[in-house]
């Protein structure tokens, strides 16, 4: 669902809603190293939201991202079955490959929406296949 156009995409309003929701969340993010709040909202098939926010990590590598902290909730909660997430970050960049990674697993077909902490960005709209070609899934394993 890329936009290769120049013009503006129209944003549905509960997308719009939702980014609201994430850049609150955003606020809440522990990144005392890298300064760069990321929040993300993971929504399931049901309509149930599931809120994440960067906690980073002294060790950076215990540090859990935004979008595995909102699959982690969700997971928690019993939801495996996805239709769409929505992440804002200051630059308004896409997921990192682990965090890619995480969430093709349950799912390659993930509507995927990226947007910047300040409204002026862009956002951008991708399904997860597409920011993730090739990956290994579950159907890759005996």
């Amino acid at each position: 669902m890329s936009n290769p156009s120049q013009e503006p995409m129209a944003i549905p309003d509960e997308i719009l809603d939702l980014l609201c929701k994430a850049r609150q969340v955003a606020k809440r993010a522990y990144a005392p190293y890298s300064k760069f709040s990321v929040g993300a909202i993971l929504v399931d098939r049901e309509g149930r939201e599931f809120h994440g926010c960067n906690v980073e990590n002294a060790s950076f590598g215990l540090t859990l991202c935004a979008e595995r902290s909102a699959a982690v909730r969700a997971i928690s909660e019993g939801s495996r079955n996805w239709s769409k997430i929505v992440i804002v970050s200051p630059s308004a960049v896409a997921p990192c490959g682990a965090c890619r990674q995480f969430l093709i697993e349950f799912g390659l077909e993930l509507d995927v929406w990226i947007g910047g902490l300040d409204e002026s960005i862009p956002v951008r709209n991708v399904q997860l296949s597409t920011l993730l070609p090739n990956a290994i899934s579950m159907t890759d394993l005996p």
